[in-house]
């Protein structure tokens, strides 16, 4: 890709962003919590729930010994994080996650999803996961990687889990619905069928800068007055397939961004848009980069941005527009 043009669609991506930019301040809410030496909180859309600017993802404390689950969560809890997120598809991660975030479960914001798009399917899930995270409710339940257009017409369709969920909220077996996506088109389709509390998506300097992917999902959830909940954030390119058969990070199915400078910034770029809160990879070195990021959290200057969006020149994103 030429300069010039690489230069015209980083303007572009950040010109989708502009309006909803103006009125976005990355530290708000933060004073407190400076002070204090804790990871900041951020309002979560109309909510009025208030969540750490980074979550545990459930990733972190799959396949891991339970002392090593009750450490790591406690540690995260006591560093200022009251997100955690996790899906029955993250291996044994809710039976390792419940067990150990109950000591602090009526302090946090729990959240999870399920793959299941018919009705008696995500009352079986949802039920399963209360019992495997040791709750009776779950503050967020999200549709999970919601992909195609046939996940969108089976989730509102007859008998689509979305019956599901909303008899669950009237249960207060949940509190808040919401989706994630790897798809700009299908997530604006699921926003335009349902006024969803939240969305999680992939929001990344690669994705936004050679793809153009994310932009206009931010900004129609923004203007919706949804809590943003950002994926990605630390990612950078897919793996080689010599990479593929023995990379250094096998809780991460990407290439994440080098350790530690590059992640680092790829993190407060994403940080430093008009979201509440980014769940990190799964891989314990980029968790815990990602804990002392936010505990000390600027949002990003000019020229490190300049400088990032450089190093994102000609890198294959790790996801694309269905019609580019």
């Amino acid at each position: 890709m030429r300069r010039r043009d690489f230069l015209k669609r980083g303007t572009v991506a950040a010109a989708g962003l502009a309006a909803s930019q103006k009125v976005f301040d990355p530290l708000a809410k933060a004073g407190e919590a400076a002070q204090a030496g804790l990871i900041p909180k951020r309002r979560l859309g109309k909510t009025g729930a208030d969540l750490s600017i980074i979550a545990l993802g459930g990733i972190v404390v799959m396949d891991t010994e339970p002392a090593f689950a009750r450490n790591i969560v406690a540690e995260a809890f006591d560093r200022g994080i009251n997100y955690f997120d996790v899906a029955p598809e993250y291996g044994n991660a809710q039976q390792k996650l419940g067990p150990a975030l109950e000591p602090y479960r009526q302090r946090s914001f729990l959240a999870c999803k399920t793959l299941m798009r018919d009705k008696d399917g995500a009352a079986k899930e949802l039920d399963d996961s209360l019992r495997k995270l040791r709750t009776d409710h779950v503050d967020l339940y999200q549709f999970h990687a919601v992909t195609t257009k046939e996940d969108v017409q089976k989730i509102f369709g007859p008998s689509g889990a979305m019956e599901t969920y909303q008899a669950a909220r009237q249960a207060g077996k949940i509190r808040f619905i919401g989706f994630s996506a790897h798809s700009v088109e299908n997530a604006l389709s699921m926003l335009d069928h349902y006024d969803f509390d939240t969305i999680l998506f992939p929001i990344n300097f690669v994705l936004f800068s050679q793809a153009n992917f994310g932009p206009q999902v931010v900004k129609r959830a923004h203007e919706k007055g949804m809590g943003i909940l950002a994926l990605k954030g630390m990612a950078k390119t897919t793996w080689s397939e010599a990479q593929k058969k023995d990379h250094p990070s096998p809780k991460c199915w990407y290439q994440p961004a080098a350790l530690s400078e590059e992640a680092s910034l790829g993190l407060r770029w994403t940080l430093s848009q008009p979201i509440t809160a980014a769940v990190p990879p799964g891989d314990e070195k980029y968790f815990r980069l990602a804990m002392d990021v936010a505990q000390k959290f600027e949002p990003i200057k000019p020229e490190e941005e300049k400088a990032l969006l450089a190093r994102a020149q000609g890198v294959e994103p790790i996801f694309h527009l269905a019609n580019a």
